[in-house]
C-alpha cells in the first residue's frame, strides 16, 4: 500500500515541479522582453528567483501578469507578421506589382485586352 502512495506522491510532485519551471522559465522570458523595466529592477528580480524563488514567481506574477499577457500576445503577433512578410518576400511579387508588370506589357503592345484581364484575375486570387 505505501507503494501506492509513494507513486502518487512521486506523480503530484513532478507535475508541480514542471508547473513551476514552465512559470518560471515564462518569467525569466517576460523580464528580457520588459523594456520599460530598468536593468537594476531586473537584476534583483533574478536574484529574487534565485535566492527565494516560490515567492518571488509569485510576487511577480501579482504584480506584472497582465503586462505579461500583453507582452506575449505582441511578441506573438509580431513573430506572426514578421513570417508573413518573410513568406510574402520569398513568395514573389504582390497582386499590385504583377497587375502593373501586366498593364505595362498591355500598353507595350505584348499582350490584348483579354490576357490582360486574365493576368490580373489571378493575380488577385
Amino acid at each position: 500500500m505505501s507503494n501506492f502512495w509513494d507513486l502518487i506522491w512521486l506523480i503530484v510532485s513532478t507535475f508541480v515541479f514542471i508547473a513551476y519551471l514552465l512559470v518560471l522559465f515564462q518569467i525569466v522570458a517576460d523580464l528580457f522582453r520588459n523594456t520599460e523595466m530598468a536593468g537594476w529592477a531586473k537584476a534583483l528580480w533574478i536574484i529574487g528567483l534565485i535566492f527565494v524563488p516560490m515567492l518571488t514567481a509569485v510576487v511577480y506574477i501579482i504584480a506584472n501578469g497582465g503586462d505579461m499577457a500583453k507582452r506575449q500576445r505582441e511578441a506573438i503577433e509580431r513573430a506572426r507578421s514578421d513570417t508573413d512578410a518573410y513568406i510574402r518576400h520569398v513568395a514573389g511579387k504582390s497582386p499590385a506589382e504583377q497587375i502593373t508588370e501586366a498593364k505595362a506589357l498591355l500598353e507595350a503592345g505584348t499582350i490584348n485586352a483579354e490576357e490582360f484581364a486574365q493576368l490580373k484575375a489571378k493575380a488577385l486570387v
